[in-house]
């Protein structure tokens, strides 16, 4: 489970980023969390695993309070949540296989982690995870061979190595044309409903939250105006949370 009690983020220059926001997030939820840029989002979503630390509140994640977590719980924690970007963060000029097997460094020892050495039962794990998301044939083919679509989803295995219990994504599709995009929710929500793991999205497509989450929060000037089932979203809803313009 993930609360946020009466968090508040402000950065450095005084921009607010979240105010008093209260938001729990069960285990096994599929969340899209819409809004304007600017409104937040990122902001949300980088506070659980303490990308972007908060100013005020209490945000606790399986009853753990990741505020005051230090360094090295912090790196335990991150290991249990995965993370996706916009921009894949793939290592382009090596292959698919190498790309996966990093989310294995953190845990390998010093002896290991510098020549880069794993074991049979990494590489089959890594195998097994490209294999989930249907890009198994790929595995031996460098990184910037491939489309924009196959890069996300290889960045999605990568993260799937890690054994996570909830994973993060802000804006994974929104680099993608509208039909890789699909492809890829398609994985997001084969990953949320056969392995049981808990995925918020930050995404800027309304259709795709409506069509594929079954949960959609919507976020204006760092407060959550919308907490509610897809199906509950309204043109009202929308004007409420884009000021009528998107």
């Amino acid at each position: 489970m993930i609360k946020f009690s009466n968090v508040t983020k402000v950065y450095p220059n005084g921009t607010v980023g979240l105010k008093d926001v209260n938001l729990t997030i069960e285990d096994g939820e599929f969340v899209a969390i819409i809004g304007r840029s600017g409104a937040g989002k990122s902001t949300l979503i980088r506070a659980i695993n303490r990308m972007h630390p908060v100013t005020e509140g209490t945000l606790t994640v399986d009853n753990v309070d990741v505020c005051r977590l230090s360094n090295k719980e912090l790196r335990h924690l991150r290991r249990r949540i995965g993370m996706i970007f916009q921009s894949f963060n793939l290592v382009t000029r090596t292959s698919v296989m190498n790309n996966v097997l990093t989310a294995f460094v953190p845990s390998l020892p010093l002896w290991r982690r510098i020549p880069g050495i794993f074991t049979k039962e990494d590489k089959l794990k890594a195998l097994e995870c490209l294999d989930k998301v249907e890009i198994l044939e790929k595995a031996f083919t460098r990184v910037d061979q491939l489309s924009g679509g196959q890069q996300q989803r290889v960045a999605l295995a990568r993260t799937l190595a890690q054994n996570p219990t909830i994973i993060l994504a802000d804006e994974p599709v929104a680099a993608l044309d509208p039909v890789t995009a699909r492809v890829v929710m398609d994985d997001f929500r084969k990953i949320n409903r056969e392995m049981g793991i808990t995925v918020l999205i930050n995404i800027h497509h309304v259709e795709l939250a409506l069509e594929y989450c079954d949960r959609v929060i919507g976020i204006r000037d760092g407060q959550i105006v919308f907490d509610g089932p897809s199906g509950d979203v309204s043109q009202d809803v929308l004007d409420s949370i884009y000021g009528g313009e998107r």
